[in-house]
């Protein structure tokens, strides 16, 4: 928890701050997640928040509901869910894994979700370098039960020297050099 609530913090602290400076006529863009537009991804996002934070409280994931507006929001409400200690204690029964690897997952998608959105809007992204490499390290290792559970889409190749990001997006089924 001593290491990851900081990573976790400012993840989804630049992610809220992308989603607050999408203006409203852009949510209709593509977004390098395929399936969804700006709209549906900031949907994405608030469902992610309510998951993790139900998740984090030991209690039922959330159902995915329609665009509410309130990413930012649900969001302090997550990080506030995951900063009691017991959120970190034990096996997720929603999810059936330790709670330790749930809040990775969480700053995987924070970091690759705020990319697609800064992407997609045209705003700048820069990423915490730690929390990238976190996310890297971790999905290398999960990566295949990611692409099993429809988390992940298929690896997209990066060049050998790729930068940490650019690697994690390419893990995760993202083409760095996507462009809208």
């Amino acid at each position: 928890m001593d290491d990851m609530m900081p990573l976790m913090t400012r993840a989804t602290e630049q992610t809220a701050a992308l989603v607050r400076a999408v203006p409203h006529e852009r949510l209709g863009l593509p977004t390098p997640c395929a399936e969804f537009d700006v709209r549906a991804l900031i949907s994405h996002l608030e469902w992610v928040a309510a998951m993790f934070e139900a998740l984090a409280r030991h209690e039922a994931p959330a159902e995915q509901g329609p665009y509410a507006g309130d990413f930012p929001e649900r969001a302090r409400r997550t990080l506030a869910a995951w900063s009691q200690p017991a959120a970190w204690e034990g096996v997720s029964e929603g999810m059936g894994l330790p709670m330790t690897t749930l809040a990775q997952m969480y700053l995987v998608d924070m970091v690759t979700h705020g990319w697609d959105l800064a992407r997609a809007t045209g705003q700048a992204y820069e990423p915490d370098p730690e929390a990238v490499e976190r996310g890297l390290r971790f999905t290398e290792e999960m990566a295949e039960m990611g692409r099993e559970r429809g988390a992940f889409g298929p690896a997209v190749e990066v060049p050998d020297d790729a930068s940490p990001l650019e690697r994690l997006l390419g893990i995760t089924g993202r083409d760095p050099a996507w462009t809208p």
